[in-house]
């Protein structure tokens, strides 16, 4: 298995007016195109954490898009964590 076939965890803290803007849902719509699980949830700080599972190109798609200028609301940086997948994730839910 090639390492962007391997399946990996994604955990994504963005910062910026990301909350009320729908950008939970863009994230949700993004991270089922490119066949990933997990989720998006707004955090009490004003960022949002995307915890996403799949292979790592999946993860790595997601990651661009998010990078990508191209969200709703304003992003101000992403900060990004890679760990070994848990499994247990079914579909992507917005938290």
């Amino acid at each position: 298995m090639s390492t962007e076939d391997r399946i990996t965890r994604l955990t994504v803290w963005v910062h910026g007016h990301v909350q009320g803007v729908g950008f939970r849902w863009w994230t949700r719509s993004r991270a089922l195109r490119f066949g990933l699980v997990g989720s998006a949830a707004n955090l009490s700080d004003g960022r949002v954490q995307v915890v996403a599972e799949g292979t790592e190109s999946a993860c790595r798609s997601l990651l661009a898009a998010l990078r990508s200028g191209a969200t709703p609301g304003r992003v101000d940086s992403v900060v990004e964590r890679w760990s070994e997948a848990t499994g247990g994730l079914t579909g992507f839910v917005e938290r």
